[in-house]
């Protein structure tokens, strides 16, 4: 593995899942791949669980981490071309991420979409810079259209808990106060396809995703009969992506929050959430402190499945 940015960076999901089976077991037993070896990590957007459990991960493969926080330890970042640096952007993307790639071995990156121009956050145009100017493997952290450590996580958590070999997983929108990007969406829309799950997709009218994504799933509008007999709910927001509405809030119906009555109809389901969330917004009180919610184990597997991607990066350098 070179970089680790789509699902097929994985591979085989199967040869994935028990490589982060080995992973989750043996946490510390491939010290020897990083020694001597630095990662940078670098964020553009706030973060949480990805800068704790990637920054984990890197130490527990014995490697050096750096974090660089854009927006408050940096010169300021131009990243379009063309343009004439009067304002207050001091460094150009183009020279500031060879010099990153100076200091490092590997680079992790976290750059949200902007919502406003659809062509470059689709474009990747951000994160597509570091792999074609830094001369290192790259991984992403969170992209304007993808997020695939979290969506590995997602699918580990689902190998732990599934009943069946081929359990029913609904993705379910549900409302927030303020636009986020589709880019949780689309990943777990990947990896949920990849996995040949029994894959419901369920959201208002107005939030289709991409459809290079959701080409050949089952979207439903109907939440309540998308959740029947579901194994498992992952809920998210995402806002608009069609024209002319991208990047927009064009519903906050809390009809779609996902709450007791609605996980009745389910098959005693799972609830999912990659975490943070809007309470009694996303989800009730009763339903993410239930005996079924598992985002604390899905957030706990981040670290498993940065160090997966990571273990097998090293393992090529």
């Amino acid at each position: 593995m070179r970089n680790f940015i789509t699902v097929e960076d994985a591979g085989d999901l199967n040869e994935a899942y028990e490589k982060a089976e080995y992973v989750k077991k043996h946490p510390f037993a491939d010290q020897k791949l990083g020694k001597n070896k630095t990662m940078l990590l670098v964020f553009f957007n706030s973060s949480l669980r990805t800068r704790l459990s990637t920054q984990k991960a890197a130490l527990n493969l014995g490697m050096n981490a750096i974090v660089l926080d854009i927006n408050q330890n940096s010169w300021k970042l131009e990243t379009e071309r063309g343009v004439v640096m009067d304002g207050d952007k001091s460094e150009h993307i183009m020279e500031a991420i060879p010099v990153m790639g100076q200091y490092c071995d590997i680079i992790g990156v976290r750059s949200f979409s902007g919502l406003k121009d659809k062509k470059f956050d689709y474009a990747e145009t951000i994160l597509n810079q570091f792999v074609e100017l830094s001369g290192r493997p790259v991984v992403s952290m969170e992209a304007a259209t993808r997020h695939p450590l979290q969506s590995f996580a997602d699918y580990i958590t689902i190998e732990e808990y599934k009943k069946k070999i081929r359990p029913k997983v609904v993705l379910t929108w549900a409302p927030h106060p303020r636009p986020l990007p589709q880019a949780v969406s689309n990943s777990f829309v990947e990896w949920m396809k990849k996995a040949d799950y029994d894959f419901v997709i369920t959201h208002p009218k107005g939030y289709e995703l991409d459809p290079r994504f959701t080409e050949g799933c089952h979207i439903e509008y109907d939440q309540k009969k998308a959740f029947e007999g579901a194994d498992f709910i992952y809920a998210k927001n995402w806002s608009a992506f069609s024209d002319p509405n991208y990047g927009k809030v064009i519903s906050t119906d809390k009809s779609w929050t996902v709450n007791s009555e609605k996980m009745e109809l389910t098959d005693d389901a799972y609830f999912m959430h990659c975490l943070p969330v809007r309470r009694n917004m996303i989800v009730s009180d009763e339903v993410i402190e239930s005996r079924n919610s598992i985002v604390i184990a899905e957030a706990g597997n981040r670290v498993v499945s940065a160090q997966t991607a990571l273990r097998e990066i090293l393992m090529g350098l």
